[in-house]
């Protein structure tokens, strides 16, 4: 058996008709009147290339999202303070400290955003809020 002599398994039960070349189907063989569909090879675009080119060319990021901080009350300040002093290292994540509810015992809060209402609670009850340079608050002292 030779390569030429080869042949499908199952063969199509319909030959296919080889469509624009002439002949009884007329001029455009049934594809239409010029256009991207009647073309020989017709491949449609995808659709993400025409959205992407629609795009502004932007270089850098203007407005980065800044990741949302989750919250805790002057109120459970107490429950999580570790010999009175409350940071990022006993949370286990950055919080920011808002003003709800009272507070009665002196606390030290280092390197957490506080809102103001928190931090006038906390320095009323004798504690202090020492804040890191990178938030651009200076340290408050008692």
């Amino acid at each position: 058996m030779q390569l030429h002599q080869l042949k499908p398994q199952h063969e199509l039960k319909d030959k296919k008709p080889r469509v624009g070349r002439g002949g009884k189907r007329g001029t455009s063989s049934g594809k239409g009147t010029k256009g991207q569909k009647s073309r020989a090879g017709r491949r449609i675009r995808p659709a993400e290339r025409d959205f992407i080119q629609r795009l502004p060319k932007l270089r850098g990021i203007k407005n980065k999202p800044r990741p949302k901080l989750d919250v805790i009350n002057v109120e459970d300040l107490e429950k999580y303070s570790n010999n009175g002093v409350v940071n990022e290292k006993i949370l286990g994540k950055k919080v920011k400290v808002l003003g709800n509810g009272e507070i009665k015992k002196p606390i030290t809060v280092e390197g957490l955003p506080v809102s103001l209402s928190a931090k006038g609670k906390i320095e009323a009850a004798g504690g202090r809020v020492i804040a890191s340079n990178k938030e651009g608050i200076e340290n408050s002292k008692p």
